[in-house]
């Protein structure tokens, strides 16, 4: 892709658009049902086919976005952590990856107001309501998305502040769609993206009376919560996970991968009956199951290098005078090149349990061009023969820290490289609008699937879990990634890229 061709598809977004990036169209005086009733029609049948989680969620922004007649569509899922854009179109497409932290003036609004709200975005003064001010999206429809009293993310249509408030036609739309998205959380077939979500931050304790047959007799709101199964369905059936004898804990997976922690108890008096106590534990097996992954990887991970080290300089000491020159120094190179391996492998097992990117001060003002250049200069050999840059004439300066940036583009190249045939092209492409600076790299590989753009930068996750040893690694890149890029008021993402691969895309505020 040529540099004009990258920075026209930064301000592209499926709507007509002025010089400046800002969305004109005419908006429609009613929503298009017809439209709306097709297109929801097809997410459905996306539904029976089997698909779930991202791709059906964005698809149905999708189909929505048009019929409403706004400019562009955007879902924020909320985790105890605070919200996070999962998934966008039209001309907030750009804000896929977007954090929404806690406290933040926005989430406190979307969170604390009527369930369904039209709000004016120059009315908040955080960095993500401005840029959509400053981009022309004057105004959005919000719309909470709820389980039980719980929120798990709000639905928001952007419209351009010229356009005439939406009416309540619209707003009872964007409505139905929150409740229909809180649906398929309520499924859990896909969604949360985050481990950490909403559905498993809310739940309480189950409690339970069962009888001499272990038959429900009590059956508390909490735990129908946990268990998915309503007390309609629960009462008089048996309980739907195994009964530990009385004074016993036993850990039980259930069929949707919710772990539970159970306990049971005698009632005295008559009847036989006993109290049955679970509990949510999904997030703590989860964290074991990442300890002990973290172990088994580090090991081997740590291994490797550690042994092709100890060969080569045990050959050295051994066979020191029998050896040729040229032999001596290819060992001393591969001791080399596995030396550095071994460092990098440990900066980023130190750094993925680190609170902050050791040594970085407060953000300030680089050349990002000088920096993606000098960053690439630096890879390996054959990562560098296969790396193109392309970035345009007059970059505006980025704010943020120019040291770690470049660790962030290594660990993008060399994921690309990793994941993508040997000697195929990475391409690495730089750009600008009103609010950012950017780079992008893209590579021609496995590609990702739309599934598993957010659980990608989940630490010790990769996608290739059935032969996690074809693609050797520790999992922790792109979520250390993240990690630097969102310390300096920025944020990442992934998505497939057109013809095969992937796309990662690193925006960072501009000077």
């Amino acid at each position: 892709m040529r540099v004009g061709d990258f920075e026209a598809a930064l301000g592209h977004s499926g709507v007509p658009g002025n010089a400046d990036g800002r969305h004109t169209r005419v908006m429609p005086d009613r929503t298009d049902y017809s439209a709306l009733i097709a297109g929801h029609t097809a997410v459905i049948e996306m539904i029976n086919s089997g698909d779930a989680g991202l791709p059906v969620l964005t698809q149905l922004l999708r189909v929505a976005q048009p019929a409403l007649g706004a400019a562009g569509m955007a879902f924020v899922e909320f985790a105890p952590s605070g919200g996070r854009v999962i998934a966008a179109t039209g001309a907030a497409e750009w804000t896929v990856g977007r954090p929404l932290p806690a406290n933040d003036p926005v989430t406190i609004c979307l969170l604390a107001g009527p369930r369904v709200q039209c709000v004016r975005t120059d009315r908040f003064t955080n960095p993500l309501a401005s840029e959509l001010a400053q981009r022309g999206l004057g105004r959005m429809v919000v719309s909470r998305a709820e389980i039980g009293g719980h929120t798990v993310g709000s639905l928001h249509a952007l419209y351009p502040a010229e356009d005439e408030e939406p009416g309540a036609e619209q707003r009872g739309v964007i409505g139905y769609l929150g409740s229909c998205i809180a649906h398929m959380y309520g499924d859990q077939s896909g969604l949360p993206v985050h481990g950490d979500g909403p559905v498993v931050a809310a739940l309480a304790d189950g409690l339970a009376v069962v009888d001499r047959d272990a038959h429900v007799r009590l059956w508390n709101p909490a735990a129908a919560q946990v268990t998915g199964r309503s007390t309609e369905e629960a009462i008089n059936k048996p309980l739907p996970f195994p009964l530990p004898p009385s004074g016993q804990v036993l850990d039980h997976r259930l069929p949707s991968g919710r772990w539970l922690r159970i306990t049971s108890g005698e009632l005295p008096g008559p009847g036989a009956l006993r109290v049955v106590t679970f509990r949510d534990t999904t997030d703590q097996q989860r964290h074991d199951h990442e300890r002990d992954l973290f172990v088994a990887v580090t090991s081997h991970e740590l291994r490797t290098p550690v042994t092709v080290i100890k060969g080569y300089a045990d050959t050295l000491t051994d066979h020191w005078e029998s050896l040729s020159e040229p032999d001596r120094r290819q060992a001393a190179r591969v001791i080399g090149q596995r030396a550095n391996e071994l460092a990098r492998l440990l900066d980023r097992l130190l750094s993925s349990a680190a609170e902050a990117w050791p040594g970085d001060g407060p953000p300030a003002a680089f050349d990002l061009t000088t920096t993606l250049r000098v960053a690439i200069d630096d890879l390996p050999t054959d990562l560098r023969r296969r790396t193109s840059l392309q970035v345009p004439a007059e970059l505006p300066r980025a704010i943020g820290h120019r040291q770690s940036l470049a660790t962030v583009l290594t660990e993008l190249v060399t994921n690309a490289g990793k994941y993508s045939p040997p000697d195929s092209p990475i391409d690495v492409a730089a750009g600008a609008d009103g609010q950012t600076v950017c780079f992008r790299v893209s590579d021609r590989g496995i590609g990702v699937r739309p599934e598993h753009v957010e659980r990608a930068f989940d630490r010790f996750w990769q996608g290739d879990s059935g032969d996690r040893r074809r693609y050797p690694g520790t999992g922790l890149g792109l979520y250390l990634v993240r990690r630097i890029v969102e310390q300096q008021n920025g944020w990442v993402s992934l998505r497939p890229r057109s013809g095969g691969g992937t796309v990662a895309e690193v925006r960072l505020p501009r000077r």
